[in-house]
């Protein structure tokens, strides 16, 4: 089988300056993130608004929210100008064909915190109403809902099967730094990898670390 090198979405984007160089590095994606009940990288959707404004054309502004109501989510993209909407929490079919409706030309990513067989059956329900899924290490269940940012990976073999069963892109996340990427390109053969903390430092994007990242993923 013929697998092709994965995209980059650098997320917890908090600045024009980081957009730009995460970009420079080869992100065709970048992450942005609203509200969160926990995690790292949250800005106000004003800042969302003006990153996403001076992102260049062809680069994908994620708007990463946790609201569950179409309506609520509707109204954050049309205050941050992003192209694509990644619900990090669940989110009604229903749900999906309002977005649909209100929202053309802007691509939906559902988020699937993996864990176990039950996120392949998940995956294969949802994948026929979102143009791609995104595979992460959070805990929705807990009383502080953890929704990304955990640093943790997950088991890559369930989402290798995900990736194999269902014909949607999928983005990886969870976990992923220079030293473990070029394994789990290897092990699940995602369309595209998502990674924040991996190439931080502090808390701020370093550019060793992203030079490494992008270089052991060839």
């Amino acid at each position: 089988m013929d697998y092709h090198k994965p995209r980059v979405k650098i997320c917890c984007i908090s600045s024009i300056e980081e957009a730009q160089t995460a970009i420079r590095f080869g992100a065709s994606a970048i992450g942005l993130v609203s509200e969160m009940p926990s995690g790292p990288g949250v800005i106000s959707e004003k800042l969302i608004g003006e990153i996403a404004r001076n992102v260049p054309a062809g680069i994908d502004t994620f708007l990463l929210t946790c609201k569950q109501n179409p309506e609520a989510v509707i109204a954050q993209q049309q205050k941050t100008f992003v192209n694509t909407i990644q619900l990090v929490d669940t989110f009604s079919l229903s749900g999906y064909a309002i977005l649909r409706q209100a929202l053309s030309g802007i691509r939906i990513v559902q988020v699937i915190h993996v864990s176990g067989d039950k996120s392949i059956q998940e995956a294969a329900a949802i994948a026929p109403h979102v143009d791609a899924i995104l595979l992460d290490s959070g805990n929705p269940l807990l009383a502080t809902k953890e929704l990304g940012g955990t640093g943790r990976t997950h088991d890559w073999s369930v989402s290798r099967r995900i990736c194999e069963d269902v014909h949607i892109p999928i983005y990886l996340a969870g976990g992923l730094k220079p030293e473990n990427v070029h394994e789990a390109v290897e092990q699940v053969h995602p369309y595209a990898l998502d990674v924040c903390s991996g190439v931080r430092t502090n808390g701020h994007l370093d550019t060793q670390k992203l030079a490494a990242f992008f270089s052991n993923i060839k």
